[in-house]
């Protein structure tokens, strides 16, 4: 323990906050101070506050500079006067907590020791578990008799441990199930180490350990909300998103990021719980500053309302009793990193170091003993201070609100980590701590049973267990729970949509303008036009979709408050209360945040809604895959576009902005189903079939599908290849040269079909060879079903071998096969060892450019004629032709031996 007698340097006044201004006339001071506190006592606050926001106008107009007021002194925003009665018993309640954060240690504890390395984390549910257990006995409002009604929360991912605990207090969970915590492989089935829906799909609802990934979905989840009942598909008044997250985790960008958006729409149906436990994973969040004092002004600026839980009620009277408003300014001036030493000090070095600055302040707490100032608690432990907090959060209208609720990590842990830097990777806990978290919190283990952390639940008649089911019975039911059977949706038929199946009737367009006819008349549709959710960044106008916004218009919760310069024209820019369209802005991750709230309305809101995500594709998944990670894992249902498409498609403009490699990403997210139709017929199947698997036959899939801006003629679908559109591969054509010496494969995706089929001609004229040409919209879905097919197989080795679609679609093909996309050559090459014969790659890998589509393609090799300059080489290569054949061919084709190779170009 330190004897030091000085004031450490990190104890005084951080930089970054205003230092009292010196008071030259005292006693004009106290007559404004007198007026205030006599209108307070014979008027109240609200007077007193409209007279304070006079004077701050009229003093702005007289040019006197005044602060902006984004934050309050640092005590708890409610005082004890105006707490609400605590409805709950407190005994119970608390005897109910200490179970559940024994269980919780002992679960953490318990993996670690039978397995080291398994991982889980103590820390963050010992500090959070007030905040949580308030919220279980009294607020969180479970399913209700639909399935489909109550609160819809976001836990904190670390604090999986705690949720996990309550469960099997409950019974919802076996005590397996709590000792195969992260052993998912065991034939009891184990716990999933954070929130996974994709894992228990009962159990969590929505995935929030990748830090930030929470509190923007839970934004945008409670938008969402309001989206469907000012369009009249369902009320969700009176059901509120609450997320939780650490202060540590508000420097993720995604947290913070669109706070403005929610105070902006005033979504007073969404609380933030931010656990302000002063501590990072490794270190202080703001040792030199105070995070809490940093994030009020943020959320005040963003149009909040912001209640700060800062100090238990043992202070309360502290400061009542002081006069001097000395212990407000010292509270102010201490930073975090000294708030933390505290914790973990004796009561003498508290007395010395926090009160000992101010004579007054030491002569405040005299009567205290160095134990009892031990015991202090912070807001976030005290469940009356967190309860008048959740109260006043729920009873606020008008804007979203924040709770800062300071606590301490690893609350409870003592030696083991109750405030140390070492709290967020302690796993395990030693006897003699065992011992000492069993004592502090009455948990009726012997001694001698205590090393081995066994896992405790009341007697099931007994106080606890009553009260326990009595208050969630109260509430609506279990929390976190998800349904696993869903309502189904009737959706169109092809046979619906034939007008898309024809073809462009001579006319040149892009594969993005069949795509938006398309959900234009999906939008109409009478069975599913409602359910249908467009999303768009901000570039709507880009993809051509402006036609909508008259149409359908634009989602505003307040309407549209303007005339729009473009008022007098058919594709004016509308929005509207009812508007069907989410035009998000320049935001990948708010508009991804969308689609996950419409993908998994089946499930929070028992409506198949259906979004359709369009953005540029190469700001897709290099930019927000971790939320279409999360996306996959709440097990979303929905469509994302991938507008203008493709490395040499979108020409112009320059490498930031051309995708040749997002299919590529799309490859590792299991439930993501990628395409790459060239025809707008193929737009059409697609979508259709889509819609059909996921909302009637109830499959959990993401529809990705790549559209270009090149316009071209698109023609006729021909007879029988919807199934092969689907699967990934049709023949389109077949075409044989006269007096042909060879006959070839040609595989072509997207725009880059177009260069196919010119050098299937250009081989047939000049140089005698016939060809095959065959559409694959999808070499990952080849491919995962070549790979079913051989897993098949290498487990019944003495069973006849399964083929592949692929392998039974070009059985009897023989020879040369070439294929050619506008994404990187590692995409065909996955189905490489299912082609009957050499494949051949041509891909776009290399940095994009500004040019034009030909220039670039000629850059890239993938135009028709280095299509055909490719098909050349490996036939000589085979003997098939003579080399020289193929060499005046490079000639004659204008193709440069010596340009630089594009993929380090």
């Amino acid at each position: 323990m330190s004897d030091a007698k000085t004031i450490p340097s990190s104890d005084t006044t951080p930089t970054n906050y205003l230092a009292p201004i010196q008071d030259t006339d005292p006693a004009e001071t106290q007559e404004w101070l007198d007026s205030l506190e006599y209108v307070l006592k014979g008027k109240g606050p609200d007077r007193a506050k409209f007279l304070l926001s006079m004077l701050e106008e009229r003093a702005r107009r007289e040019g006197v500079e005044t602060p902006a007021p984004l934050n309050t002194p640092y005590i708890n925003t409610i005082r004890r006067q105006s707490q609400p009665r605590y409805p709950g018993n407190r005994e119970i309640e608390r005897r109910i907590k200490s179970i559940i954060r024994w269980n919780a240690m002992a679960m953490v504890h318990r993996a670690n020791k039978m397995h080291d390395g398994v991982g889980g984390h103590i820390s963050t549910f010992a500090s959070s578990a007030t905040l949580y257990e308030v919220g279980f006995n009294h607020f969180f409002k479970g399913r209700g008799e639909d399935g489909y009604s109550g609160d819809l929360i976001y836990f904190q991912g670390h604090a999986s441990p705690g949720m996990y605990s309550r469960a099997f207090l409950e019974g919802r969970l076996a005590e397996q199930n709590v000792v195969n915590f992260r052993r998912e492989l065991q034939p009891e089935f184990g716990l999933s180490s954070y929130p996974h829906p994709w894992l228990m799909p009962w159990f969590w609802e929505y995935p929030t350990v990748s830090m930030g990934l929470g509190p923007i979905m839970a934004l945008y989840q409670a938008r969402f909300n309001k989206y469907l009942q000012d369009r009249g598909l369902k009320t969700t008044e009176g059901r509120r998103v609450w997320a939780f997250l650490g202060d540590g985790e508000c420097d993720e960008p995604e947290s913070l990021g669109a706070i403005t958006l929610a105070g902006r729409e005033k979504l007073d149906n969404l609380c933030f719980v931010i656990n302000c436990n002063l501590q990072r994973l490794d270190g202080p969040v703001r040792g030199n500053g105070k995070i809490i004092q940093e994030l009020e002004a943020l959320f005040r600026g963003a149009g909040w309302n912001v209640i700060k839980v800062i100090w238990g009620d043992d202070w309360d009277q502290l400061l009542e009793k002081d006069q001097t408003g000395l212990l407000a300014k010292r509270m102010e001036e201490v930073v975090d990193g000294q708030f933390q030493k505290y914790t973990v000090m004796p009561g003498s070095y508290i007395r010395e170091h926090f009160f000992g600055k101010y004579p007054e302040l030491l002569k405040l707490v005299e009567n205290y003993s160095d134990e009892r100032l031990e015991k202090l608690r912070r807001g976030g432990h005290d469940p009356e201070k967190v309860y008048t907090a959740y109260k006043a959060a729920c009873d606020h209208k008008g804007q979203p609100t924040v709770i800062l609720a300071k606590t301490i990590k690893g609350y409870g842990l003592g030696e083991a980590g109750e405030g140390r830097n070492i709290a967020h990777n302690n796993k395990k806990l030693n006897e003699a701590e065992l011992l000492e978290f069993r004592t502090r919190f009455g948990i009726p283990i012997s001694d001698e049973e205590v090393a081995k952390a066994p896992f405790y639940r009341p007697p099931e008649d007994s106080a606890e267990m009553r009260y326990l089911r009595e208050r969630r019975a109260g509430l609506g039911g279990p929390v976190p729970s998800r349904p696993t059977t869903h309502p189904t949706l009737e959706t169109p038929k092809l046979e619906d949509y034939k007008e898309f199946l024809g073809g462009s009737k001579g006319k040149e367009m892009s594969t993005t303008m069949g795509f938006v006819r398309l959900l234009q008349k999906l939008c109409r549709d009478k069975k599913v036009g409602k359910y249908v959710v467009p999303i768009v960044p901000d570039e709507s106008r880009t993809f051509g979709m402006e036609g909508m916004f008259g149409e359908i218009g634009i989602y505003s919760h307040v309407g549209q408050l303007y005339e729009p310069v473009d008022s007098h024209i058919i594709a004016k820019y509308k929005e509207a209360t009812n508007g069907q369209i989410l035009e998000e802005g320049i935001t990948e991750a708010g508009s991804m945040s969308s689609f996950c709230a419409a993908g998994t309305a089946y499930s929070a809101h028992g409506l198949n809604m259906i979004p359709f995500f369009v953005y540029y594709s190469m700001f897709g998944f290099q930019r927000i895959g971790d939320l279409v990670w999360a996306a996959a894992d709440m097990r979303a249902k929905g469509f994302m576009i991938g507008g203008t498409a493709g490395r040499t498609t979108l020409n112009g403009e320059g490498l930031q902005h051309q995708d040749g490699h997002s299919l590529l990403n799309a490859i590792a997210f299991p439930t993501v189903r990628a395409y790459d139709p060239a025809f707008a017929y193929e737009m059409a199947v697609l979508i259709l079939d889509g819609m059909k698997r996921l909302y009637e036959d109830g499959e959990t899939a993401i529809y990705y599908l790549m559209a270009g801006n090149e316009n071209y003629l698109h023609p006729e679908m021909p007879a029988g290849v919807e199934d092969g559109i689907v699967k990934g591969m049709y023949k389109l054509n077949s075409h044989d040269a006269e007096n042909q010496i060879e006959k070839v494969n040609l595989f072509g995706s997207g725009a880059i079909l177009n260069s196919v089929l010119e050098a299937q001609k250009i081989l047939s004229e000049k140089y005698r060879i016939g060809s095959n040409v065959w559409s694959v919209t999808s070499y990952t879905q080849l491919r995962r079903d070549a790979h079913s097919c051989e897993r098949w197989n290498m487990l019944h080795p003495a069973l006849p071998p399964k083929k592949c679609y692929v392998e039974e679609l070009l059985a009897g093909e023989k020879g040369l096969f070439v294929a050619a996309s506008d994404y990187v050559r590692a995409l065909p090459e996955q189905i490489t060892r299912w082609v009957p014969g050499e494949l051949y790659v041509l891909g776009t890998d290399g940095m994009g450019r500004s040019e034009t589509r030909e220039a670039l393609r000629r850059h890239f090799e993938v135009d028709a004629q280095c299509i055909v300059a490719a098909t050349l080489y490996r036939l000589s290569r085979h003997g098939k032709i003579d080399p020289k054949v193929a060499e005046q061919a490079i000639v004659d084709l204008g193709i440069d031996t010596n340009k630089t190779d594009p993929y380090f170009a």
